[in-house]
């Protein structure tokens, strides 16, 4: 069994990643230094997740590997150049929803550096270092962020065992202990 929380609407990619158009295809590479994990807050000039926390992220160009991309992301948005990273970890592919119901495919990443001071480029107005166990404090974060952390393997997610709904107390059917 996988470790991706299904009932938050992510899959693992081999599932249906074929389906996904190149125009939906993303890198979102988590940074980390000294056991810490960087949170970029989004510029509020830019239209999509303005003054919104995340992580580096960046559409997969066209003839680019998703290595490649998430190498280029983390230069043009922190300045960190492969010289910075100790490891550049490629985690699992992920297929999530956006509010529309419309399939992304997210290569994830995670880039140890040994660099602690970070050079912004206009997509972020700011960054804050955090143990992952306090990235849920960040409370103004883009919603997939927690799915992108769980995969990078820098928090879990927690599932509770019995969801409320409508006053009625409805099984996890991710719980194996619940018969399905």
């Amino acid at each position: 069994m996988s470790t991706i929380n299904r009932s938050l609407g992510v899959r693992l990619a081999s599932e249906a990643a074929p389906a996904i158009p190149a125009d939906r295809t993303v890198i979102a590479a988590v940074v980390e230094w000294r056991g810490r994990i960087a949170m970029f807050r989004r510029s509020r000039s830019l239209g999509h997740d303005g003054g919104c926390w995340h992580c580096i992220t960046g559409f997969v160009e066209a003839g680019a590997t998703p290595e490649q991309q998430a190498l280029e992301e983390l230069f043009e948005e922190t300045g960190l150049q492969a010289k910075d990273l100790l490891d550049l970890r490629q985690g699992p592919d992920l297929v999530i929803p956006d509010g529309s119901g419309t399939p992304w495919l997210i290569h994830t990443f995670t880039a140890i550096t040994s660099r602690r001071r970070l050079k912004l480029d206009w997509e972020h107005d700011s960054y804050r270092w955090t143990t992952p166990q306090k990235a849920k404090r960040f409370a103004n974060r883009v919603g997939w962020l927690d799915n992108v952390l769980a995969a990078t393997g820098h928090h879990p997610i927690a599932v509770p065992t019995l969801q409320p709904w409508d006053g009625a107390m409805i099984p996890n059917l991710l719980d194996p202990r619940v018969s399905q």
